[in-house]
């Protein structure tokens, strides 16, 4: 895919609508490049100006200041301010709620203060202004579909409707899980966990959370989130429904049922 970079557009005089922010695992984990590949081309088809940092992005930080870094958070964010600032970025849009999370909530007090978007708010707007149109039978309609809250989306950001919204489009069966919204069970990644050992119990947390989802007879588990997207595939894994459930991320649902 040809995406254009910051210094791209800077070197033609130029600025872009927003900054897609990609993050590590939407750059280097093969499963969430395909959630930036599908957003990306939701970005194409809607017209939209935009940029990514290329080689320029580098983490914002947020697992180190989780597992209790605060040196190396501060080191990481302030890089990244000073190349946003270098540019002039005022709006972010990115398919991680932990980058988003961190980089709208925690990056203003070391001075980087921008617009931060997630991308299902971004879709759920691009859908309203008619930028993007979906199939009238799309390959989801009347599929049941289940989705799963992220934790910086939901309870620490509060947003519950933007990705709903997103799939009442698709016009498909929205089936909610007992434990949603406010109430929603961590998928088992959140606060650095992603990257250690768990610690002993009877059950992993993924595998808790996706018996749920499974439960509920849906044929799509909906995520938000690369991080989510991981532990629940695995979770599915070891409910040995890997061939009639599917884990997906909204943008990906999107991008396959664009008109």
């Amino acid at each position: 895919m040809q995406v254009t970079t910051m210094a791209e557009w800077a070197a033609r005089g130029e600025t872009p609508e927003i900054l897609f922010w990609v993050g590590c695992s939407g750059s280097y984990d093969q499963r969430a490049q395909k959630i930036t590949r599908a957003f990306a081309t939701i970005l194409d088809k809607a017209g939209v100006r935009y940029a990514i940092l290329g080689k320029e992005e580098a983490c914002t930080g947020d697992p180190a200041r989780r597992a209790g870094n605060e040196f190396l958070f501060q080191m990481m964010a302030y890089q990244n301010i000073q190349t946003l600032n270098n540019y002039g970025v005022k709006k972010i849009v990115t398919a991680c709620p932990h980058c988003f999370n961190i980089l709208g909530n925690e990056y203003p007090e070391l001075g980087g203060r921008y617009e931060v978007i997630h991308h299902t708010t971004f879709l759920q707007q691009l859908i309203d202004e008619g930028k993007i149109r979906i199939k009238e039978s799309g390959p989801f309609k009347g599929k049941r579909i289940t989705y799963h809250d992220s934790c910086y989306l939901g309870r620490g950001n509060d947003i519950y409707e933007a990705p709903r919204k997103v799939l009442e489009a698709l016009d498909a069966e929205l089936v909610e899980m007992k434990r949603c919204r406010s109430k929603g069970l961590c998928c088992g990644a959140g606060g650095a966990q992603m990257f250690k050992e768990e610690e002993k119990g009877t059950t992993r947390i993924n595998f808790e959370r996706s018996h749920e989802a499974v439960g509920t007879g849906a044929g799509v588990i909906a995520a938000a989130c690369p991080f989510c997207n991981t532990m629940l595939t695995d979770g599915v894994k070891q409910e040995e429904k890997e061939e009639t459930v599917k884990v997906m991320d909204i943008a990906e649902l999107i991008a396959s049922s664009i008109a």
